[in-house]
């Protein structure tokens, strides 16, 4: 009881964040409550923190990264050509954004893909004057994508970083299960986004209100320098993986390399257009003090009481076959993620697999039903990821407020299918890799 209550005060403070304490704060708060109450001791601290730097330092890299290209213009550059691809017609147009989503969900992580993106695709829909309706259609669609769409790869998710560090899978082995899940998701996200809003998309716009795509590039240096960059950083990934090289070196020596490039290392940092002191600053390091605290409150839970009723739990799912281990085990994982975070979600269910005693097959089906559970789970509500928290603080500073209940309306009826859709497809797949 007292394990539950730290976390359930730890989480409480996250998600209000009272003047003065970020979520990093808070969280290390609730763990040093943690460690002195005895819910936890330093060893543990020594086990989290193994579990969580590579998945934490590969987050902030790569928030870096999309930090400096979203300031040299490169996601308003992409936005302008998907709103041109549209041709005028609203109906062609919300696709092609949600699947841009996609794309930037995949290589800058579900957290860039909705931070970044709502903001350059809010100003497109005031300067097109769409209305209302039609606005909250792609405003919604661009925050759902990012996590219904953050499966393919290890860097889409910080829960695919932590899991696959966890059991030892590599970036190859996971791209090869998850790309395509990751499309039957994609196919999912885009059948069910259309029945909804489709009646309030606009027949036309007017696509003399666009700007050229060219005149969104602040920096041309940078602007140039991204797709060679992001094409090595992807190949390096799978040529590291056999090696064992962290993920977090890989993008970290990425940050490093394009942060050069927009401060002009080599000429002293003279002649700038982005201000690499603005990037840094607002990287998100608050993230590093979430991920060891909240994890640490979370193990202390687990080692109560929780890893053990979950763990018994998966047990007897795995004796009910591979289908029914498949859907319960993502089910459980992203109803845990949408009242627990998916964060701290994400360690339950992999200490909870680990402990399971089921067949390896079954084991691995598992792995995988868990991370899709927990990148979809928070779609649920509004508290199941950061992601979301942050995406509804931007829109509230745009002038976009859109209600919990408002939220959970809308995610109550576009989770489900998309997440059995996506279970259901990992199922059919996964057995296949096997051959």
């Amino acid at each position: 009881m007292l394990a539950l209550a730290i976390f359930v005060v730890t989480l409480t403070l996250v998600i209000w964040q009272p003047r003065g304490l970020g979520i990093g704060t808070s969280a290390l708060a609730g763990a040093a409550v943690a460690l002195a109450a005895g819910v936890v001791n330093l060893a543990d601290v020594a086990v989290v923190w193994d579990i969580v730097w590579d998945a934490t330092f590969t987050f902030v890299a790569l928030i870096i990264i999309s930090l400096i290209l979203d300031e040299a213009g490169f996601f308003a550059w992409a936005a302008l050509h998907v709103a041109r691809w549209g041709g005028g017609s609203g109906r062609r147009l919300f696709p092609l954004v949600i699947v841009l989503g996609a794309v930037i969900a995949a290589f800058f992580a579900n957290d860039g893909a909705a931070l970044l993106l709502t903001p350059i695709v809010m100003a497109i829909l005031l300067r097109l004057q769409f209305s209302p309706a039609a606005a909250l259609a792609f405003i919604i669609a661009t925050g759902f994508v990012a996590d219904t769409t953050s499966l393919p790869l290890i860097i889409s998710n910080l829960v695919n970083i932590v899991t696959a560090n966890f059991f030892e899978v590599s970036f190859n082995r996971y791209a090869l299960v998850m790309v395509p899940v990751n499309v039957i998701s994609l196919a999912a996200t885009l059948l069910v986004l259309w029945l909804m809003f489709r009646r309030d998309l606009p027949e036309h716009y007017d696509l003399e209100r666009l700007e050229a795509p060219a005149q969104a590039v602040r920096d041309p240096l940078v602007f140039r320098s991204a797709f060679p960059l992001l094409a090595v950083l992807l190949v390096a990934f799978f040529v590291t993986a056999p090696l064992g090289i962290p993920v977090a070196v890989v993008t970290g020596l990425g940050a490093l390399v394009l942060a050069s490039i927009a401060g002009r290392w080599w000429r002293g940092g003279g002649s700038t257009v982005i201000s690499m002191r603005r990037v840094v600053r607002d990287a998100p390091w608050q993230i590093v003090l979430f991920s060891v605290g909240m994890y640490l409150v979370v193990y202390g839970l687990g080692n109560a009481w929780l890893t053990a009723d979950a763990s018994a739990m998966l047990t007897w799912l795995g004796q009910q076959g591979q289908l029914v281990a498949t859907l319960g085990t993502g089910t459980l994982a992203a109803l845990l993620a949408s009242v627990m975070n998916n964060m701290p979600s994400t360690l339950v269910g992999a200490l909870a697999i680990d402990q399971a005693q089921v067949s390896e097959a079954t084991r691995e089906l598992m792995i995988y039903a868990n991370v899709i559970g927990n990148d979809l789970g928070p779609k649920f509500t509004p508290i199941g990821s950061l992601a979301t928290l942050l995406w509804l603080h931007v829109l509230a500073s745009k002038g976009t407020r859109i209600t919990w209940g408002q939220y959970m309306k809308v995610g109550l009826v576009l989770t489900p299918p998309v997440l059995f859709s996506a279970l259901i497809g990992l199922w059919w797949w996964l057995p296949l890799t096997w051959l």
